[in-house]
C-alpha cells in the first residue's frame, strides 16, 4: 500500500507569498513526508487520496516561545500580573516540579498544540531542575510526533534570587542533552538554548551564556524587552559585548528603545511577540508594529498557558486588534480619516506561519506550502457558519476560525490528527495523568487554590 497521499481539490494558503491562495488545488505528499507536487487535478495513481474540496488547507502554525510545562497549571494565573507569576509560578509552583510531572506537563501542552493546529513549537523549557527533568521534557516533545524545538532553560537556580543572577546556565547538563538526543539537528525534534540574557545576569554570565551556546552551535531564544526590566538597554549591553547574532530570537521587546529595534534588524536577528500575556501582564504594548518599522518580521508566541489560552486563531486576533488600535489611534486623537488599514491579515498569517519558521530556524523545512518542504499542513473543517460563504480565505482562518474547526493535520506527511480526533493518544489517560500532577503540585502549597481566587503572597514568595 502506498504511504503517498494526495489532497484532493483544496482552498490552499500557501504562505510562500504574501497573501496568496489557490483554489481548487491538490498537494501529493511523498513516502518521505516531504510535498512533491502542488496543482489542479494531479494525475496520481498510488496514492492514498483524502478529499479537501470546500476546506480550507494552511501550513501549520508556528509557536516561537511556549513554557509548555506549565500546562498542567493553566489558568491558575489568569487574574496575576508579571510580579505575581513570577511569585507565584518561578518561586512558588516551579519548585515542585517532579520529573513525571514536567513530562506530563510538556506532553499535554504540545498535544494541545498540535491539536489546535501549531505543527512547530519553541518549547522555552526552564524549569529543568535534574537532569530527569530535562530528559522528560525531551521526551515528551519527542512522544507527540510535532516538530518541535527544545530551548534548553535551566531551572530555580538560575531563575531564582538574587537578580541580576551569578548563576551560569547548566552547562553541563546542555552538552549533556545536545550530544544524547541532538547530535544532528536533522530530526523532527532539534534543540536551542532559553538564555536568561542582560536583564537578570551579571554581564559575566551573560557573556559565558552566550559562549555556550556558541560551543554547542545552537541557536539562541532570550527574553528582553519585557516591562521594568526591559527598560534597562539590554540589547544595548548585547551590543556593547558583541553578542548580537542572527542566530537569536528576541522574546516580547515591548519596553525597548527604537535605537534597539534597530540593533536587532541590523543584526539580522527575529523577535516573538506574546500579545495576550504582554497586554494583561504589564510588559508593555506589543511591539508588532514597531518591529516591523524597524525591519523585523514579528512572529507569535503563546507563552504562559498558566495564564491565557494556547491556540494561535486566538493569538493572531489578539495581535491584529491591538496593532490596529494603536495605528488608528492618532487618527481618532486628530479627528482624522483613516482611509486604509495598515496591518492586512495576509501578513499576520504569515507572522504566525513562515516568519514564526524562520525565527526558529526551520524555514528551509516547514512555515509554507511549497514542493520540496515537509508537508506540515492543516485542514479545516468546511461544516462551520462561521466560514460560510467563503469570501477571504486568509481573513476567515484570522478572525474566524478556531481550534474546534481543526479537522487533520500533517507533519512531516504523516497524519496526526484525523477527522478531529487526534492520532495515537489515549486522552482518558492523558486527564488523568494532568489532574495527578496538578493535585500533587498544588497539594504541596496550601495556598494554592483553584478556584480562581488566589493571588501569590509576594512578599513571602520573592523573600
Amino acid at each position: 500500500m502506498s504511504t503517498r497521499t494526495l489532497l484532493r481539490g483544496g482552498t490552499v494558503i500557501t504562505s510562500a507569498r504574501p497573501g496568496e491562495v489557490l483554489t481548487e488545488t491538490d498537494i501529493l505528499i511523498g513516502a518521505d513526508g516531504l510535498i512533491e507536487a502542488i496543482g489542479r487535478d494531479l494525475s496520481v495513481e498510488d496514492a492514498v487520496v483524502v478529499d479537501v474540496s470546500g476546506r480550507i488547507v494552511h501550513p501549520g502554525f508556528v509557536d516561537t516561545h511556549r513554557h509548555t510545562w506549565q500546562s498542567v497549571v493553566r489558568h491558575v494565573a489568569s487574574d496575576w500580573s508579571l510580579t505575581e507569576y513570577l511569585a507565584g509560578l518561578h518561586s512558588g509552583l516551579s519548585k515542585y516540579f517532579r520529573p513525571e510531572d514536567t513530562y506530563t506537563g510538556n506532553y499535554l501542552g504540545a498535544l494541545e498544540a498540535l491539536d489546535s493546529g501549531i505543527t512547530t513549537l519553541v518549547d522555552w523549557s526552564h524549569n529543568l531542575a535534574t537532569p530527569a527533568h530535562a530528559d522528560a521534557a525531551v521526551q515528551a516533545l519527542m512522544d507527540t510526533g510535532m516538530r518541535a524545538v527544545f530551548a534548553h532553560g535551566g531551572g530555580a537556580k538560575q531563575w531564582g534570587a538574587p537578580l541580576p543572577s551569578p548563576n551560569d546556565h547548566p552547562a553541563a547538563d546542555a552538552g549533556r542533552v545536545r550530544d544524547q538526543y541532538f547530535s544532528s539537528d536533522d530530526g523532527l525534534v532539534t534543540m536551542a538554548l532559553a538564555l536568561r540574557g542582560p536583564q537578570f545576569t551579571t554581564p559575566e554570565v551573560n557573556a559565558r551564556d552566550f559562549r555556550l551556546a556558541q560551543d554547542l552551535d545552537l541557536r539562541v531564544t532570550v527574553h528582553v524587552g519585557d516591562g521594568y526590566w526591559g527598560k534597562s538597554g539590554p540589547i544595548r549591553k548585547l551590543q556593547a559585548d558583541g553578542l548580537l547574532s542572527d542566530r537569536t530570537t528576541y522574546v516580547h521587546c515591548c519596553t525597548l528603545g527604537d535605537d534597539e529595534l534597530r540593533m536587532i534588524a541590523d543584526s539580522g536577528g527575529t523577535a516573538s511577540v506574546a500579545p495576550d500575556v504582554e497586554m494583561q501582564m504589564g510588559h508593555g504594548f506589543p511591539a508588532t508594529g514597531r518591529l516591523l518599522q524597524a525591519g523585523i518580521r514579528p512572529t507569535f508566541s503563546i507563552d504562559v498557558c498558566s495564564s491565557n489560552g494556547g491556540d494561535m486563531f486566538g493569538t493572531m486576533r489578539t495581535a491584529i486588534g491591538m496593532q490596529r488600535a494603536l495605528d488608528n489611534a492618532p487618527g481618532v486623537e486628530t479627528g482624522e480619516v483613516v482611509e486604509r488599514i495598515g496591518l492586512s491579515v495576509a501578513e499576520v498569517i504569515r507572522f504566525a506561519t513562515i516568519d514564526g519558521a524562520h525565527a526558529a530556524g526551520l524555514d528551509d523545512r516547514t512555515g509554507s506550502i511549497e514542493v520540496g518542504k515537509a508537508a506540515d499542513i492543516v485542514v479545516l473543517d468546511d461544516r462551520s457558519l462561521a466560514l460560510t460563504p467563503l469570501n477571504n480565505p486568509i481573513g476567515a482562518v484570522v478572525y474566524s476560525a478556531h481550534p474546534g474547526l481543526v479537522r487533520d493535520v500533517f507533519v512531516h506527511g504523516v497524519r496526526v490528527k484525523e477527522d478531529g480526533v487526534l492520532v495515537g493518544v489515549d486522552l482518558d489517560a492523558l486527564r488523568a495523568s494532568a489532574a495527578a500532577s496538578r493535585d500533587y503540585i498544588t497539594g504541596q502549597m496550601p495556598e494554592a487554590k483553584l478556584d480562581g481566587s488566589w493571588h501569590p503572597d509576594l512578599a513571602a514568595q520573592l523573600s
